[in-house]
Parts: C-alpha cells; structure tokens; sequence
C-alpha cells in the first residue's frame, strides 16, 4: 500500500514537472494564433528638467522590455526630451536607472524625437503614421502599421483633467485630439488589427472617460481615474523602497514599474492584458488598500483585455520557463508620493543635502520657493475667476463640479481650449501643476459662459493677483 502510495506521488511529481516543462505551450493564449502582422510600439515621455527624471526613465525601461521582446530598432519609436542622463544633476552620468537597486535602461534607447521636437503635434502624426505632418529634426519615424498589425503605445507625463503635459509649458495634448486620432487610425480597417493604450498620467482616466469608443479595437489601462493623481515612486526617503542615497528624486511611476516589473518577469505568452490589469491594479492600490497609490482603470475595447501581451511587447526568451500564474512582485511600500508633490519633493531634498552657506543651497531654495509661489498663484487666480464669475457662493460649487462616470470632461473641446489660452495670456502658464484646474475651467464652459466673459474675469483676476516673481 505504501509503495502504491509512493508511486503514484512519483506520478503525480513528474506529472506536475511535464506541464510546467512545456507551460509556454499549453499555457499559450488563443490569440497568438494571429500573429501575422508586426509589432510596433511608441513610447513617450512628456516631460523634461531632472526633477521629472522619472518619466524618461520609465520610457527607457519600456523600450528594454520592447527590444528584449523581439521588436526591430524600426518598429520602436521614442520620444523624450533626453536631458536627465548627462544631466549635471545626475550622480551616475550617462546611466538612467528605474529601480533602486536596477541597470541602466538608457543604454541603446532610440532617440527618434528629442528636445523641441517632442510636441503634441509630432506624436499625433507619428502615431497616425503621416510623415508630412512631421515638425523639426526627428528621425522620420511614423507608424507605417497595416491591417493585421499590432501597436503598443505608451505614454508618462504629468496630466490633468482632459489634457497630458508636453515639455513646452504652454502646450497640452488634449483628450479629444488624441481620441480622433485614434478613430482615424483605425478608419476603414487599415491601420491595425488591436492596439494597446498604457498612460501614466495624473487624472488619466479623463483622458479615455466617455470618450474613447468600444468599436475601433483599442485597449486603454490609466494610472489612476478620472478624479485623482497617480503616484511616483522609488523616491527620496527614510521608506523601503528608496533610491540610493546619492539620488534626489523618485526614479519610477508606482503604476509604470509595475507593469513593466510584472513583464520582466514572466513569459509573456502566458499573460493576457487582463491578468497584467489586475496585478498592476492590486500593486498600485496597495493592494485596494488605496493607503498610497490609485485606481487603475481600464477604457475601451474591453474584449481585447484577453489578447496576450506577446502580441504587443513580444516576451524576453529569458523567461521561456517564467509562465504567469499570478501576482508575484513584492509589495511597493513607501518611498512613493502623490505625482504633483514629487517636484517638491526633490528640492527639498536637494536643500536638506546641500552643505549650508552653499550656492547649491540658495539655488535650491530659491527653487523651492518660486515654485511654491507659482502655486500658489495658479490656485488663486483660478478660484478669484470663479467667485468673479459665478458669484463667492456658487464658484467654487461650478469649479468643483464632477460629472458622472461615463461623460466627458467637457461638451466643446474648442471653449476649453480658447478659455485655456485666454487664461494663459493673463495669468501665466498653468504648466504641471496646474493642469489639475483644468476641470474647472471646463466646468466654466460647461456653465456656458462666453469667451468675453472669460477674458474679463482673467483680466481682472490675473491684475489683482499679479504673478509672483521670486529672485
């Protein structure tokens, strides 16, 4: 009996061992099955100056897993200002690092579109694959993609209701822009087969929030919803999780490292976009603790979620005996902060390090405070227009005013936009931080004011509360 007993856990031992061997071939997801086409993958960092060192280090980490995964230098295209590695900030010149304790990802990245040349404009039309359109000295690179290809897009930046952040502080993607797009691309058939949206952004579900249609084969996951900030992480610190000490700033996105730390680790034959949503939605909620961290939403075409994400990142022949079966990444705790705070955060830290009496200690407090100021400047202007227009009881009522979950953020893209610039015009660029008001001044179209009305408002406002000027 007990010799029975010991073969058949011998059977069933070996058993186990077979099905594990061959994983990569059972465990293969029915959607593999159309890989006819090719891959291709843009991936973009909207941001520039070290204290946003995070973004372009997310962006470099991406094209690793892209390049790893079996994509051509050719089908792979970056854009990112390209000013943190040989940055005078940077403690380890020329190396950009994602992780505290990880390689340099900056080593061979493209740089397709650089500096100026990574604008609203030259994403669109690399995306939509129209050359013409192009602007500047870039590589040329566009989305050539046809029918029965695949297209990963990638996107980390600062955002804000309806829009995400370019480098230029004065210039904004806005949501519908992006959406058209991508209904274009997809017009008549020809663009692409599916196509999957990754945006790292603060109030990224505003970007896909009613707007982004279940019938033109896109898959859209956001760092947070249509409502809050999202989180960076691997940032300066006493917590678990810090970077090195020479560091001054976050080195990753909490919802970025995630995904692209649960694809360094498995075979991705055997993981479908759904099963990567969960694992990154259970990581950056702190497992729907919500302690630190957000929502993770997804937009779109919801029945591509089970495509496998060996259509889109190709898989990293390393892991061929790393199948998926579940969330297997360490809990990111601490060392993370609230995604506006984290220019703060940097200098800070930077005039806590620095020697006292030092040049580099003024320049960082100057820094601080001028950036403190500019703040504080934004928010009142924009509560002042408020109270001028609707009224001290009613505006802040009108300005904070959150739609229903399933409506865009504004009804006419081209008021926000005129009230936007209108505002600029008098009052100063909104620039990253500011982009957080940006449902307020949608709220302020929505109310129906007029583009004179506005322009009053912003004019009186901006003129008893001049903009700040630190030395």
């Amino acid at each position: 009996m007990a010799r029975l007993s010991f073969f058949s856990l011998l059977f069933l031992f070996l058993q186990t061992q077979l099905l594990l061997l061959v994983a990569g071939e059972f465990l293969r997801l029915p959607s593999e099955q159309d890989v006819a086409g090719t891959r291709w993958a843009v991936l973009i960092a909207g941001s520039n100056e070290y204290y946003n060192y995070r973004h372009q280090a997310d962006v470099c980490h991406a094209y690793q897993i892209m390049k790893k995964g079996g994509l051509k230098d050719e089908n792979i295209i970056v854009f990112m200002y390209d000013d943190i590695a040989h940055n005078p900030d940077n403690p380890r010149p020329g190396v950009i690092i994602n992780h505290p304790n990880g390689s340099d990802v900056y080593a061979g990245v493209p740089k397709d579109y650089t500096g100026k040349d990574v604008n609203a404009n030259n994403f669109l039309a690399a995306l939509l694959g129209d050359k013409s359109k192009l602007t500047g000295s870039g590589s040329g690179k566009v989305v050539s993609s046809g029918p029965d290809d695949h297209i990963f897009i990638y996107y980390a930046d600062h955002g804000g209701p309806g829009v995400l952040g370019m480098p230029d502080d004065e210039e904004y993607l806005y949501a519908n822009d992006l959406v058209q797009t991508l209904e274009k691309k997809h017009a008549g058939g020809a663009g692409y087969k599916s196509l999957a949206f990754y945006l790292e952004a603060c109030e990224s579900g505003s970007i896909f929030e009613g707007l982004l249609p279940g019938n033109i084969s896109v898959y859209a996951t956001t760092a947070s919803s249509a409502e809050e900030s999202s989180w960076g992480t691997y940032c300066p610190g006493d917590d678990d999780g810090a970077p090195p000490p020479e560091y001054d700033t976050c080195l990753g996105d909490l919802y970025s490292v995630s995904w692209m730390e649960d694809s360094d680790a498995h075979n991705l034959h055997t993981e479908s976009l759904r099963q990567q949503y969960a694992v990154v939605k259970d990581r950056t909620s702190a497992h729907e603790t919500y302690s630190l961290g957000s929502h993770v939403m997804q937009y779109g075409d919801l029945g591509l979620n089970d495509q496998s994400l060996y259509l889109f990142m190709g898989t990293d022949p390393a892991n061929d005996n790393a199948s998926f079966i579940g969330n297997s990444l360490p809990s990111l705790r601490g060392a993370a902060v609230n995604q506006r705070d984290a220019d703060l955060l940097h200098f800070r830290h930077k005039y806590r390090r620095s020697e006292e009496g030092s040049t580099q200690k003024g320049e960082a407090r100057r820094q601080l405070v001028d950036m403190m100021a500019r703040r504080s400047h934004v928010d009142s202007s924009v509560e002042l227009i408020g109270n001028l227009l609707f009224g001290f009881e009613e505006g802040p009522k009108v300005l904070n005013a959150v739609r229903s979950a399933g409506q865009p953020l504004v009804d006419d893209w081209d008021c926000l936009k005129y009230m936007v610039r209108r505002f600029e015009e008098r009052c100063g660029p909104l620039a990253q931080y500011g982009m957080k008001h940006m449902r307020s001044i949608a709220n302020i179209c929505n109310a129906g004011v007029r583009e004179e009305a506005m322009d009053k408002a912003a004019s009186q406002a901006c003129t008893i509360n001049p903009p700040s000027i630190v030395v």
